[in-house]
């Protein structure tokens, strides 16, 4: 639910030739648009949650393997930045080590005189610690180091040496491409983040929905009688274009790169927190449509409609993707573990 902080008092006529404009220039401003490149500087704003975003930053560059993003994705990947949880298969903690790992392979992060697998303070730099050290393992195994370095920590490094390279199993080969592809739900991005090919149609969808009164938890189902919340709202109009999201406006920040505010493109998510300091805090999203305005379900009581972006509230936005989407961890699942 939105704290809502600016009424968007449009007329619904004028708001539907406003938003038929809008879905008409979405290809054409993408076209416009170069898609992102280079290496990333550094952890996008939020992305991590900032009492652990130092660590991330800070372990993140302990090999030439391994990166922020690319430790940040393997953390949110097992535990959500949760540090108390515990899989099926008895992995503990932010960074989901099992105990028979965490004897070999913890290490006393923050130099206390203990190696506690329950204090990311030692959790996150240990992962690190053994990320960098399967780098080293498959340091001489042809191919991207990185994809080497995830598979090992997925399959062990005898099967990366045997196969020299990622083995052929389905498993590991699906675990390296959510956590490459995660990773870029972390970077601070370079240049400008490619434009979603999806973005019209999922527009259309929600244009489609205006009026509708807001149902909290609503999916827009028939027994709901088509009323959406607001992550519910956006995970249908994705689902319209074959783009799968998670149900929670939270999780849906992570499916994909993030653009400055200036950089907005019709179709993108945008997002509200009270904390613009950590996206699991994030309460709200809605769908941009250019000109600083948002397609959204606000709260109980108010209808889907448009809305004003900038508010003090405003967190961020995504540009989601559908392989961002397919990266996202399944939390019914149990965890990887290292």
């Amino acid at each position: 639910m939105r704290r809502f902080w600016v009424i968007g008092g449009i007329g619904f006529g004028v708001c539907l030739c406003f938003l038929a404009l809008l879905v008409v220039g979405t290809y054409s401003a993408a076209a416009g648009i170069a898609g992102g490149g280079g290496r990333a500087l550094g952890l996008t704003k939020g992305a991590v949650p900032a009492k652990y975003q130092a660590l991330v930053q800070k372990w993140g560059v302990l090999c030439p393997t391994l990166s922020p993003a690319v430790l940040a994705a393997q953390l949110y990947s097992e535990s959500g930045w949760n540090p108390t949880i515990v899989s099926p298969a008895d992995a503990r903690g932010i960074a989901q080590f099992i105990p028979g790992t965490w004897a070999t392979h913890g290490i006393d992060g923050d130099g206390d005189g203990d190696r506690d697998i329950w204090d990311p303070n030692d959790a996150i730099p240990s992962a690190a610690s053994y990320d960098c050290t399967l780098a080293k393992d498959v340091k001489n195994v042809p191919g991207d180091p990185v994809a080497n370095m995830l598979a090992a920590y997925n399959a062990g490094p005898g099967a990366v040496l045997k196969h020299q390279g990622v083995p052929p199993y389905r498993e590991t080969q699906g675990y390296v491409k959510a956590i490459t592809t995660l990773a870029k739900s972390f970077e601070k991005p370079v240049g400008r983040v490619a434009p979603s090919q999806q973005a019209a149609g999922a527009i259309y969808f929600a244009q489609k929905q205006l009026g509708t009164p807001y149902l909290w938890g609503g999916n827009g189902t028939p027994d709901q009688d088509g009323r959406f919340d607001c992550s519910g709202l956006t995970k249908a109009a994705y689902e319209s274009v074959g783009i799968t999201l998670p149900r929670v406006a939270n999780d849906q920040y992570n499916a994909g790169s993030h653009p400055a505010r200036n950089e907005l493109l019709p179709g993108d998510l945008v997002f509200f927190s009270d904390d613009l300091t950590n996206s699991r805090e994030i309460r709200h999203v809605g769908l941009y449509v250019g000109g600083g305005y948002m397609i959204n379900a606000p709260y109980t009581g108010a209808v889907i409609r448009f809305d004003k972006i900038d508010t003090p509230d405003y967190f961020g936005a995504t540009r989601v993707t559908k392989d961002g989407a397919e990266a996202l961890p399944d939390r019914t699942a149990a965890a990887q573990t290292p």
